[in-house]
């Protein structure tokens, strides 16, 4: 996302939800402090970030609990994956 004004990126981030079962939806989404306080709580919870602007400018798009779109599945899944991977786990 960016500021029209000064051309800058926004601050933003975008939390996903997955239960194995359907694609994984939007949990949370915030600009700015909002953004901070996503990643304040996940932190909090242990909940591996990934950055990446670009992919939260086009998933802060989306609606709380929308399903990402098809076209980002391979992405999100490799994100996923990684972060199962991280924690030692694997996905149910």
């Amino acid at each position: 996302m960016k500021n029209k004004q000064t051309d800058t990126a926004i601050p933003a981030a975008v939390a996903l939800k997955y239960d194995g079962e359907r694609a994984p939806v939007i949990a949370a989404t915030g600009t700015w402090e909002l953004a901070e306080e996503i990643i304040r709580i996940a932190r909090e919870h242990g909940v591996p970030l990934y950055e990446n602007a670009e992919l939260a400018s086009i998933l802060a798009r989306l609606s709380l609990n929308e399903e990402i779109p098809e076209e980002l599945y391979r992405v999100i899944a490799e994100i996923l994956a990684f972060a199962f991977h991280i924690r030692g786990r694997r996905p149910e």
